[in-house]
């Protein structure tokens, strides 16, 4: 396994924390036994750069780009980044790697938004070729991909160590494993909230899903997983809030136990504090000796 454990945590909200105070953060999570930390790259720190200090921040736990988006820099400097990381901090790095979404590779970035498993397959060929001549480079990372659809899923069998789905329920996590087979790693997201009350629990669920009920590839992945149309309304349906946001410290581990009995080697868990814009700081901290029974 290409994680130290079962369980970590996927969070934007380091971005919301000073440097100092981010570093100090990523070490009480590796002090409190998280498995892994992955996050990813949108409006914040760039990946390499946000994974290096998290990597200096702790000793134990796996760090994880979900995901470095292909768009924000071209496969050689990938590869080079990447490299680096692993020669720093051997066997904790894992990269992951996305197509991201059109409006922030078009709108924000000013590139033109490919096919994405024609422009991943290209990427994936040029990191393969990459020239890397400096000292201590010789061994890459594990590189797994954002993968929702079947293709997607293939190319991260074929041509990479893994998947990392997002936003995707425990039938999902079943089907992607059929795609994958047995070997490579399927490392799904889960958002949750300690909260046992259901509104509060859908409360924070419709801000987390306002941004990506308005983005195709989202979308398309919920229609293929049995929703529909209605349920992807801005902030989703009820129905689409409850299969995706899950509440409560026991539903929280059914949850959990469900995706690893459905063939997930590995689950990162989104914590949904009360304020989208601050650190679940305490929420963390509470959550962590509770998932590790799960070990």
């Amino acid at each position: 396994m290409l994680l130290p454990g079962p369980v970590g945590i996927w969070t934007g909200a380091l971005d919301a924390l000073e440097v100092p105070a981010a570093r100090d953060q990523v070490a009480a999570l590796d002090e409190q036994g998280w498995d892994a930390l992955w996050f990813g790259e949108a409006y914040g720190r760039e990946a390499f750069t946000a994974a290096s200090l998290y990597l200096a921040a702790s000793q134990r736990m796996a760090v994880a780009t979900g995901i470095a988006s292909i768009y924000g820099r071209d496969a050689v400097s990938a590869n080079a980044a990447a490299r680096t990381l692993e020669a720093a901090f051997p066997g904790r790095f894992v990269l992951g790697l996305g197509v991201s979404h059109a409006p922030l590779v078009e709108r924000m970035r000013g590139h033109s938004y490919g096919k994405p498993v024609t422009a991943m397959t290209e990427y994936l060929d040029a990191l393969d070729v990459a020239p890397y001549m400096a000292a201590g480079g010789t061994n890459a990372p594990p590189r797994v991909l954002a993968a929702l659809g079947p293709k997607m899923l293939e190319l991260s069998r074929d041509r990479t160590a893994g998947a990392h789905p997002y936003l995707v329920t425990p039938e999902h996590t079943a089907s992607a494993r059929a795609v994958l087979g047995e070997g490579p790693l399927l490392a799904v997201e889960q958002a949750v909230v300690l909260s046992g009350d259901r509104e509060v629990v859908r409360r924070r669920a419709h801000w987390h899903l306002e941004i990506y009920t308005g983005l195709p590839n989202y979308r398309n992945s919920w229609f293929r997983q049995g929703f529909a149309e209605a349920d992807a309304v801005r902030g989703g349906s009820d129905r689409l809030k409850d299969a995706l946001v899950v509440g409560g410290e026991e539903a929280i581990l059914d949850r959990v136990r469900a995706h690893l009995d459905a063939g997930a080697d590995h689950v990162c868990l989104q914590v949904l504090g009360e304020d989208p814009f601050e650190v679940p700081a305490q929420d963390w901290a509470r959550l962590a000796p509770a998932v590790a029974s799960l070990r």
